[in-house]
């Protein structure tokens, strides 16, 4: 029996006390922002498209000029973080050789080499959340390795941008792993990404998921738009390796834009416009630009999450060009087109993804949800393993692109939703760690009774 008024309130608003607690922020998260800085991205990106071209196939003997001397320098940079933070990061080359047999862009048969920067997770260190940026420019014709490519924004400014996250996470401890990296053979076929997620399916990595950044440093568009506070996030809705009897429940259950890579991209939306609210995040549902692609591609073919993070307004004039000046208009990929304040500001929507995600607890597994023909929702999961606060349902209208609701639930691996129709709304599940970081939202893949 409650004995008196305090406690049957408490127990009464419990959510909504929950709530206003779990509205609270992580104030590491601010300082994150405040370390990022657009200084040392633009050092960054300087120095990259100082090396005249970084063409997959260009000079990689030079120690001032190609590719060679880009993944040297930084490889040598990612050297210098780790040990300023008492070699807290592995550094290592990652590569695979590709022929002139495996694509129409390859000039030359050469090694595809990514440089790789992991910093271990203290609880989970086999879970890694990774970021990209690409080493590789090119001039108008990809084929042609010799002419200068200085690929300021394309992609420099990502590359920079991994950089300068590591230079700041790199001071921070978390529980799953961190991944930078600069990939390689993006404008030939996106090879690096290839080899990478292959190189993860072989040792078993857990991949919470890849933001993959390509061109962040841009806001003039070739349209006249000047945008410095939207970007955009490309999400494929399911993945593409699902099976036969996923494609089929998903007929019946729906879940037709609730995939893996999805739910990673409304994640970053939600923790933008929690920390960064000056932000204007475009969530763009398709897999990337029409007809395109990039370095998230292959880890979502092996069935990894993986979106992209770009600007939102591209200039054409300054992608894939030669360096040239014809009718008045300035073509080339120089360093005069980046922005290095609207750099800093997605790095940092970066920066605060990756820390958010590691510092969270796995997502919970075996989602399955009941409650048909019944005036309640019902969902029940696999425990998550570790000392953690708890789970957090959310659900929203079919028709919502963003979860509307939200109930924190507690330590249980079970709750029945009163009064919720499972028939008019989609459903999903996060972890909650103890300081309220919470794990990517997992969409139900089973169904009982």
């Amino acid at each position: 029996m409650i004995k008196n008024i305090s406690t049957l309130a408490l127990l009464i608003f419990s959510g909504l006390i929950f709530q206003q607690t779990n509205a609270q922020t992580d104030q590491r998260i601010y300082e994150i922002i405040d370390k990022v800085s657009a200084d040392s991205i633009e050092a960054d990106i300087r120095k990259l498209a100082g090396f005249g071209t970084r063409n997959t196939f260009s000079d990689t003997v030079s120690d001032t000029r190609g590719i060679g001397a880009a993944r040297r320098w930084i490889k040598s940079e990612f050297d210098y973080l780790s040990k300023n933070c008492d070699n807290c990061l592995d550094v290592f080359y990652q590569k695979d050789f590709v022929t002139t047999d495996d694509g129409e862009r390859i000039p030359h048969d050469a090694w595809v080499v990514n440089v790789v920067a992991i910093q271990k997770g203290t609880k989970y260190p086999n879970r890694y959340i990774i970021m990209s940026g690409d080493i590789d420019s090119r001039a108008s014709n990809t084929m042609d390795y010799k002419t200068d490519a200085p690929g300021a924004n394309d992609n420099a400014s990502g590359m920079a941008g991994a950089m300068e996250v590591a230079r700041v996470l790199s001071q921070y401890e978390f529980e799953s792993s961190v991944v930078y990296v600069g990939l390689s053979g993006e404008e030939q076929g996106l090879f690096g990404g290839k080899g990478l997620a292959k190189y993860a399916k072989e040792n078993n990595w857990e991949i919470i998921g890849i933001l993959n950044n390509d061109m962040i440093g841009n806001i003039e568009g070739v349209d006249g738009v000047i945008d410095n506070r939207t970007f955009r996030i490309f999400s494929e809705p399911v993945p593409p390796n699902e099976t036969d009897r996923e494609r089929t429940m998903r007929r019946f259950y729906g879940g037709e834009v609730d995939g893996i890579s999805r739910q990673l991209a409304r994640y970053v939306h939600k923790t933008t416009k929690t920390y960064m609210p000056e932000m204007n995040p475009m969530m763009i549902y398709r897999l990337d630009r029409f007809g395109r692609g990039g370095h998230h591609r292959p880890f979502n073919d092996l069935g990894f999450a993986g979106i992209r993070i770009m600007e939102a307004h591209e200039n054409y004039n300054r992608q894939h060009q030669d360096i040239r000046t014809e009718d008045g208009i300035e073509y080339g990929d120089v360093v005069e087109g980046v922005n290095f304040d609207y750099a800093e500001k997605l790095t940092a929507v970066n920066a605060i993804n990756m820390a958010s995600l590691a510092w969270a607890p796995p997502a919970p597994k075996n989602v399955e949800i009941g409650g048909i023909v019944e005036p309640s929702a019902k969902l029940r999961w696999d425990e998550v393993e570790g000392d953690i606060a708890g789970y957090k349902i959310y659900w929203r209208e079919t028709t919502e692109a963003q979860w509307q609701y939200s109930r924190f639930v507690g330590d249980v691996n079970q709750f029945t939703l009163d009064g919720i129709v499972i028939d008019n709304y989609f459903f999903g599940v996060a972890a909650v760690g103890k300081d309220e970081h919470e794990s990517v939202v997992v969409f139900p893949s089973g169904v009982f009774r």
